[in-house]
């Protein structure tokens, strides 16, 4: 059963580490496992049209019930935002639709399935996207938004995602020797952009780098100056601004079956007709570094005895429970991962109780196989990893490097470079 287990989630981390990064957000809590597989696409001759599966997203989400419902999406060019309130980004308000998609602005959803012989009723819903009634023609930010019944202002979920045309050459590397200390609990990053085949004139301030840690915006760094400036070449090295924390390797478990209890599950048990998953407690180790292999923060779902677990797996609730003495009154303490979206809200902040004196969460989780860090948030202050597990730099994280370029008299941010790497 252990062999079993493990070589589950080996396959989830071989299978998953691959991929790109996209961001979503749900705003109708019937909406669950929202999901979105290859999650960046490339400009091929001034278009994506979706004829090439390997270059088109599968997005698909459950709705939790048997009604069929008309939901229908919009895709909207994005651009970087100056101002806080409207959030990193916002519409591209100075082209028109037909300047960047080609053929239809919306299209229904209408590829569904119910749920078979599951506790909890749900809906199935899924779709591609470019596809032969959309098409996009140039790189940058993307806002795909899923709404109901037709009606624009009754969003129900939004996917970010981008197209990318490489005409940069990019050198990434993560160090343990920062700028702050040697081996210790951070890791920094080094970028060098090569312009050698740049054939556009341009100047180092229209460049805009950004940055992410495990696909997370909370701790994402955006650059707009270079640190040197060479010919062809600009570098953006022995920044402080691009040190992250190391932290420690995810926290995973396997809910992949009804019948047993998987890596990190207690028990597994039927009760008031839904299926419960307590996971063990969890422990503060913020003095030890935890070698364990991981996802990065991303899932897999997944069920035992299924042909189809998109619509045979069941929903589980799952408890998640933090010993600690007494409450930590100086901030928040979160349940972090692409379950949650990576984002920080009340679905995944944790309480507090003071007969068990323990932090505890509990959450509808689709079966699967599933990564979760600890994430507290000080008053005033950027999220951390120290506070529950510490912050080493050993540990194995996954930074993504993306390169805008707005020249000058641009109406657009194109999206000039991506690339992937991972520490150690």
């Amino acid at each position: 059963m252990i062999k079993k287990t493990a070589l589950i989630w080996i396959l989830l981390v071989l299978g998953l580490c691959t991929h790109a990064q996209t961001h979503v957000h749900v705003y109708n809590e019937q909406i669950r496992t929202l999901r979105v597989e290859r999650v960046f696409l490339a400009l091929t001759n001034g278009i994506v049209d979706g004829t090439d599966e390997s270059n088109t997203l599968h997005i698909s989400f459950d709705e939790m019930s048997h009604d069929v419902k008309m939901y229908t999406y919009r895709v909207q060019m994005m651009e970087w935002s100056t101002s806080p309130q409207e959030g990193m980004l916002k519409p591209n308000e100075s082209l028109t639709s037909g300047e960047y998609l080609r053929g239809f602005t919306t299209r229904d959803i209408t590829d569904y399935e119910h749920s078979f012989n599951t506790s909890r009723e749900y809906t199935h819903y899924w779709f591609d996207f470019p596809n032969e009634d959309m098409q996009l023609t140039k790189s940058g930010n993307y806002r795909l938004t899923i709404y109901e019944d037709g009606n624009p202002d009754n969003k129900v979920a939004d996917v970010d995602f981008c197209v990318v045309e490489p005409l940069v050459k990019m050198a990434t590397k993560v160090r343990a020797n920062t700028d702050i200390e040697f081996n210790g609990r951070y890791q920094q990053v080094d970028i060098e952009l090569g312009l050698q085949e740049f054939t556009s004139r341009y100047q180092p301030s229209e460049f805009r780098l950004l940055v992410t840690q495990n696909n997370r915006l909370d701790n994402c760094v955006t650059l707009t100056q270079p640190t040197y400036i060479e010919p062809n070449r600009l570098r953006y090295i022995n920044n402080k601004a691009l040190i992250f924390e190391g932290g420690n390797e995810y926290h995973h478990f396997d809910a992949f079956s009804r019948f047993y209890a998987g890596t990190g599950i207690d028990r597994v048990f039927h009760e008031m007709g839904d299926y419960h998953a307590p996971l063990f407690a969890d422990e503060l180790t913020t003095g030890i570094y935890i070698h364990r292999f991981d996802a990065n923060g991303r899932y897999l779902v997944n069920a035992e005895r299924t042909n189809d677990p998109d619509t045979e797996a069941e929903y589980m609730w799952i408890y998640w429970t933090l010993p600690a003495e007494k409450p930590w009154f100086d901030g928040a303490l979160y349940v972090g991962g692409e379950l949650f979206h990576n984002e920080l809200g009340l679905r995944n902040r944790m309480q507090y109780d003071n007969e068990t004196k323990c932090y505890w969460l509990t959450a509808l989780v689709k079966q699967g196989g599933y990564d979760y860090q600890y994430w507290f948030v000080p008053k005033n202050g950027a999220t951390t990893m120290q506070r529950v597990d510490g912050s080493y730099w050993q540990t194995e994280n996954e930074y993504a490097v993306y390169v805008y370029w707005r020249p000058f008299g641009e109406r657009y941010d194109r999206l000039v470079g991506i690339q992937v790497i991972k520490s150690n």
